[in-house]
């Protein structure tokens, strides 16, 4: 590292304070696997209030820490569900969230779009409250293979949660899991 600042320097301080500032105007995340801990083409049934299994909400009190598919519980990933209520909270300024899922089957988008409005960031602040609240109840997240959308996030998804919020390519930040193709490195190249 050649180009490293001494610590003291003002401007390894004010280069220190702008990385700390420095966020994505758009944060996106795949379901499966990635923001929860289950493939939704895996599930059985579409969760039902019923199946909302209660729990402690990190430091934020008790609410939905899952909701039951047959048996098959599904719950946030722990760093998921704190970079949600940081988010909440406003730690971020600027950032917005979406989500971008190429699940497979009419059903399996049904199953994730219910477990989003169940399950809590904060007790009475579902994920799908979070994703609306940011875009003023406006649905912008891709969900699914269907028209006209496809398995490939980068030709369908991407492209229309631009065109939905207006956010350029280089202002988003993508998490996703997928481990059979390089979803991220589709959506970089595009």
């Amino acid at each position: 590292f050649t180009n490293v600042l001494p610590a003291a320097s003002p401007r390894a301080a004010r280069s220190a304070r702008t990385c700390r500032r420095a966020v994505p105007k758009l944060c996106v995340f795949d379901l499966d696997a990635c923001l929860w801990d289950k493939e939704m083409f895996e599930m059985e049934a579409i969760p039902l209030e019923s199946g909302k299994v209660m729990g402690a909400l990190n430091d934020k009190g008790e609410g939905v820490l899952g909701v039951m598919s047959g048996y098959d519980k599904i719950s946030l990933h722990r760093g998921a569900l704190l970079a949600l209520q940081e988010h909440a909270d406003g730690k971020y300024p600027g950032m917005k969230i979406a989500v971008a899922s190429s699940a497979d089957t009419p059903f399996a988008v049904q199953v994730g779009r219910a477990a989003l409005a169940m399950l809590e960031v904060v007790p009475g602040l579902t994920v799908w409250d979070l994703l609306l609240r940011d875009w003023d109840g406006r649905d912008v997240n891709q969900i699914g293979r269907s028209p006209p959308l496809s398995a490939n996030k980068a030709e369908t998804h991407f492209p229309l949660l631009k065109e939905a919020t207006g956010i350029p390519y280089d202002q988003m930040l993508f998490f996703d899991d997928c481990n059979w193709g390089d979803h991220c490195g589709k959506v970089a190249a595009a």
